[in-house]
C-alpha cells in the first residue's frame, strides 16, 4: 500500500479558522475591559495575534519534524516540564496570579508549565505504552510505575494550586492506559481510591466548595457564588438564534467575569447566538473524529497513541469550558482551547494539532 505525503487538510482549516475566530473574539470580548485596565483597546488583540504567529509557527515545526525524533525527545520532553512545575513553587521564581502561583515571567513573557506539561505527559505516555504494551498488563512492573509518575505531576500541580489541570492530566494518562489495554480492575481501584481524596481537596477548600454549591443552586447567591454562570446564562439566552451581532455583547460590559477567558463562549452565543455556538461545537467535534480516524489508522503504536492523546487532550478541554459555562458542569477555569486568550494555551494547543498533522502525513493517501 503506498503512502503518500500529506496532511490531513480538514483538521488543518478547522484549526486555522477556530485560531481566527479565537483572535476576533478575544477582541470583541476584551476592547472594554483593555480600555479601562491598560488605555489600549487594542491591547488583548495585539498579544493573542503574537501568540497565534508563535503558534502557527511551532504548528508547522511539529508538522515536519521527524516522528521518531519527538519520540527520542519523550523523556527529556517531560523531565523539563516537570523541572518548569518545580521552578513556579519556588519563592520569587514563580508568579502569582489571582490566589495561585502558576506561572513564570521569562523574558517578559509569562507563561503556564501545567499547559506544557500536558502535551510533554501525553507524548511520554505514547514513548512508553508503544514500548512496552504488554506490561501495562501487569501491576508492579507496568502499571504502578504510571501511577507514581502521574503522581508526581498531580503533586506538582495540586501545589499551585491547580486542581483543573491535574485533573486533566489525569484523566488523559488514564484513558490512554485503558485504550492500551491495562486491566479495568486496576484503573477502578486507582479510582475509588482517588475518590476520597478528591472529596477532600473540593469541600475542604472554601472556594471550591463554594463553586459545587453555586453550580447545584446559583440561585442561592446570585450576588457571589452563582453571579458567574447567571451572567453565562443571561448571555446565551439574550443571543437567541442568530445573536446581537458580533461586537454587541452587553455581559461583556464588566457583568461576565473572565468574558475574554474562561467564558469567552458565552460572549460568542451572545454575539453569534445558537446558530454560532452550534458551528463552533460541530467544529471541534469534526475535529476530534479526524483525530480519532487518524488514530485508527496510524502506522505504528506510537503514532497512534500519540494521535489519540492529542486529540482527547484537545477535545477534553473544549468538551469542559463548553459545559463549565452552560452549567452542566462546576465552574472550572479550562480555556476554551484555540479560541480563548492566553498564549500558553494556544501555543500548546496549536502544537498538538501540529503532532496530529504530523501522524496525518504517514496514512495512506486514500485515508487522508
Amino acid at each position: 500500500m503506498e503512502v503518500k505525503q500529506g496532511t490531513d487538510n480538514s483538521i488543518l482549516v478547522l484549526a486555522v479558522c477556530l485560531t481566527c475566530l479565537g483572535v476576533v473574539m478575544v477582541f470583541s470580548s476584551s476592547s472594554i475591559m483593555a480600555v479601562r485596565d491598560y488605555g489600549d483597546s487594542l491591547y488583548f488583540l495585539k498579544r493573542q495575534g503574537i501568540y497565534a504567529v508563535l503558534g502557527f509557527g511551532v504548528m508547522a515545526l511539529l508538522m515536519r519534524i521527524d516522528l521518531e525524533i519527538l519520540r527520542k525527545a519523550a523523556w527529556p520532553v517531560l523531565g523539563l516540564c516537570t523541572l518548569l512545575l518545580v521552578a513556579v513553587l519556588i519563592p520569587g521564581v514563580g508568579k502569582k496570579i489571582g490566589g495561585a502561583t502558576r506561572w513564570l515571567n521569562i523574558a517578559g513573557f509569562t507563561f503556564q508549565p501545567a499547559e506544557f506539561v500536558k502535551i510533554g505527559l501525553v507524548l511520554f505516555m505514547a514513548h512508553s505504552l508503544a514500548r512496552k504494551q504488554e506490561k501495562v498488563k501487569r501491576f508492579r512492573s507496568g502499571f504502578l510505575s504510571y501511577m507514581l509518575i502521574l503522581a508526581v505531576l498531580i503533586g506538582l500541580l495540586l501545589a499551585q494550586p491547580d486542581l483543573g489541570s491535574a485533573v486533566t492530566v489525569a484523566v488523559v494518562a488514564t484513558t490512554m492506559l485503558m485504550v492500551a489495554g491495562t486491566r479495568l480492575s486496576y484503573l477502578a481501584g486507582i479510582g475509588l481510591i482517588a475518590l476520597p481524596f478528591l472529596y477532600f481537596m473540593v469541600m475542604n477548600v472554601d472556594y471550591r466548595r463554594r463553586r459545587i454549591l453555586a453550580f447545584l443552586n446559583p440561585w442561592d447567591d446570585p450576588s457571589n457564588t452563582g453571579f458567574q454562570i447567571i451572567q453565562s446564562w443571561i448571555a446565551f439566552g439574550s443571543g437567541g438564534a442568530f445573536g446581537q451581532g458580533l461586537g454587541e455583547s452587553k455581559q461583556k460590559l464588566f457583568f461576565l467575569p473572565e468574558a475574554h477567558t474562561d467564558f469567552i463562549f458565552s460572549v460568542i452565543g451572545e454575539e453569534l447566538g445558537f446558530i454560532g455556538v452550534i458551528v463552533i461545537a460541530a467544529m471541534f467535534m469534526l475535529l476530534i473524529l479526524r483525530g480519532l480516524r487518524i488514530s485508527l489508522n496510524a502506522p505504528n503504536e506510537f503514532s497512534c497513541f500519540l494521535a489519540f492523546g492529542v486529540t482527547l487532550l484537545v477535545g477534553m478541554q473544549a468538551f469542559v469550558n463548553m459545559a463549565v459555562v452552560m452549567g452542566m458542569v462546576p465552574t472550572k477555569g479550562l480555556a476554551l482551547p484555540f479560541i480563548s486568550y492566553g498564549g500558553t494555551s494556544l501555543v500548546t494547543t496549536l502544537a498538538a494539532i501540529g503532532i496530529l498533522l504530523n501522524v496525518s502525513r504517514h496514512l495512506p493517501g486514500e485515508l487522508r
